[in-house]
Formats: C-alpha cells, sequence, structure tokens
C-alpha cells in the first residue's frame, strides 16, 4: 500500500507540511519543531532509514555482489562516474547560484535509490543484480560521495574551507555504512527480528524518506512558496529551469544506465536494472547531508534540488517500468518473489 502509491503519499505528506502553519495556527508544528532539533531528527531518520534496508537485506542478496562481482563492480563504476559528471555539467551549464548548485551536485553523486530494486520486479528486470548494485554503492558511499563531491564541487572557489572530505566519510560511515550492517547482524542473530523486519522494515524505512522528504519542505516554506508560486501569469523563469536541469539529469542518467548495459553485452532483463539503478539517487540522504555539511541557514533552499529530486525521479520512474512492465525481457527473466518492501531513496 505505502509502496504503492508512494507518489501520492509524498504528495500529501509534504502538503500537510507546507500547510501547517495555515490549516493549524499555533499549534506544535512536527515538521519545524526547533533548528538544532531538526538536525538531529534528520540524522536520526536517516540512521533509522538504513538499519530498517539492513534489516531487510537478506544473505543471498549480499552473495549475489560477490558471485556477480564484475558486472556489479561496472553498474557502480557506472553510478558515480555519469550521475556526478551530468549533475556537474548541467549545473553549471544552466547557471545557477551557490546554493541550488550545490543541492544539483548533491543530487548526483549520492548513491542510488532503494526503491529501485521494487521497480525493477514491476518492469519484469533482473532484482538481484538491482539489489547488489544498491547494496555495494551503499557500502561504497563513505569512499565514493565525498571522492564526488570534491571533484564536483568549486573548492577552490565558493565552497572552499566549508568541506571536508574526512567528515563527509565519517558521517557516511556511521548513518549509512554501520546501520546497515546492524540491521543485517540482527537479523543473522535473531529470527524474531527477522520476522518482524520481513513485516515492517520496509515500511518504517518509507515513513523516515517521507518525514524527511515533509521536514525539508518545512524547512524552506517561504522559498518554495516563491517556487510553486505563479508571477506574471507563469511560474519564475529560475525555478523553471531547477525543474528542468533535475529532468534532464534524471533521464540523462537512465539513458546512461542502459547504454552502459548495452556496450557491457548485458541480458534486457539487466539492462533495465541498471537503468533505474543509474538514473534514481538516495536524495533523502543528500538532503541530510547537505543540512549537516553546510549548516547555515543560507544553505537550507540547497535541500530544494534534492526534494524535489526525488519526486521527480519516482514519477519518471514509475511511468518507466510501468511501460517495460508490458514487454516481456528479450532473455525471459521471470522474478518470482517479492522482496521485502525497500526504503524510497
Amino acid at each position: 500500500m505505502l509502496q504503492r502509491y508512494l507518489m501520492l503519499w509524498l504528495i500529501l505528506s509534504s502538503g500537510i507540511s507546507f500547510f501547517w502553519p495555515m490549516l493549524f495556527p499555533g499549534v506544535f508544528d512536527p515538521f519545524l519543531p526547533g533548528k538544532d532539533f531538526s538536525k538531529d531528527a534528520l540524522t536520526g531518520a536517516i540512521f533509522l532509514v538504513m538499519f530498517a534496508v539492513g534489516s531487510v537485506l537478506q544473505l543471498e542478496e549480499v552473495k549475489e555482489v560477490g558471485r556477480r562481482w564484475p558486472a556489479v563492480i561496472y553498474g557502480t563504476s557506472v553510478q558515480y562516474g555519469c550521475m556526478p559528471l551530468l549533475a556537474y555539467v548541467i549545473g553549471h551549464a544552466f547557471g545557477f547560484d551557490k546554493v541550488t548548485l550545490l543541492g544539483v551536485i548533491m543530487v548526483g553523486c549520492v548513491p542510488g535509490a532503494m526503491a529501485s530494486n521494487v521497480l525493477t520486479l514491476t518492469c519484469r528486470g533482473n532484482v538481484s543484480y538491482s539489489v547488489a548494485l544498491t547494496t555495494l554503492a551503499t557500502m561504497l558511499s563513505p569512499i565514493a560521495v565525498p571522492l564526488a563531491l570534491w571533484l564536483t564541487l568549486d573548492l577552490k572557489g565558493d565552497f572552499k574551507g566549508e568541506f571536508e572530505m574526512l567528515n563527509v566519510s565519517k558521517q557516511l560511515m556511521l548513518q549509512v555504512v554501520m546501520p546497515v550492517l546492524l540491521g543485517f547482524w540482527l537479523r543473522r542473530m535473531s529470527s524474531l527480528f527477522e520476522k518482524v523486519a520481513d513485516q515492517w522494515g520496509g515500511i518504517i524505512a518509507n515513513l523516515a524518506i517521507l518525514w524527511i522528504i515533509a521536514a525539508v519542505v518545512g524547512l524552506n516554506r517561504q522559498r518554495l512558496g516563491e517556487v510553486l508560486g505563479f508571477k506574471n501569469g507563469g511560474l519564475m523563469v529560475s525555478e523553471l529551469k531547477l525543474l528542468v536541469a533535475l529532468l534532464l539529469i534524471n533521464v540523462l542518467g537512465y539513458l546512461a544506465g542502459y547504454v552502459a548495459g548495452l556496450l557491457a553485452g548485458m541480458s534486457d532483463s539487466m539492462r533495465r536494472a541498471l537503468t533505474l539503478e543509474i538514473g534514481m539517487q538516495n536524495c533523502g540522504l543528500g538532503t541530510t547531508l547537505i543540512l549537516q555539511l553546510f549548516p547555515g541557514e543560507e544553505y537550507r533552499a540547497a535541500a530544494i534540488p534534492t526534494a524535489a529530486y526525488t519526486f521527480g525521479c519516482v514519477f519518471t520512474a514509475t511511468v518507466l517500468a510501468q511501460y517495460w512492465s508490458r514487454i516481456p525481457a528479450t532473455d525471459e527473466v521471470q522474478v518470482k518473489q517479492d522482496p521485502a518492501e525497500p526504503a524510497v531513496t
């Protein structure tokens, strides 16, 4: 229910966050309870997401990384090579200001989204390959993400002195790798925990991601009011540029994944998995990283591109998956089992 109507829940939760002061004036705001608390809550939320992801991770899926290591390493390399480059080129080509550019680049530098696994199943793709790609990209994030940010951010200019690679690695190790390992370890140690995780892990992860996006909306109500508002009878040119840029990154990411699969001679089902994996990004993590690494109020709006990309990639991936679901994969790979519901992004 939650995963099937994901786009609806994203719109609903973010809409409630945006209109909360008007709907409930003077009432405690759960999306903006205080600057320090909000930051800590976002950190806890992403930890909870990754812990839930680890708790539903099957041993067989982990072994799949080892069995298919050349294809998995190849796909992960495409992920961390193409997406940061696309974000860098498109961000600079559109001439965004410093804050918006930071958000756009962060979109390209984070690992793939967990929702790609469910949508791969929908599009008749190779789910085990999709999960293996997501797993390796997540485990490598403490190395790959700070390196990608270092290569794409203008460290000698606008962001000089505001970014430390070791700090990013530390944050990712504590908030991404450690909770995944902890969840996976508890699953292996306790059959009771495994049963509970299979039933509730995906739901908890999705709810946490929905709250993260809603909190970003709460933190940026004024700016989003301008983004969503109409001036002179039309959407502001600067905001329209941002939406177009994010769509380009998303669509070109899908194209890069599909072409990379063709060049490697992959089967049709694996190409579909790689396509969705490359174009979908874990922007819930990107949002949290922005607010942690760049805590100044002037950087709050940098979380808007990451939040907007979550909406966009879920929508476009769902459309693509539905289209592919009507066309059998040429290698006739049929995945029978339905994995536990993973996280949104």
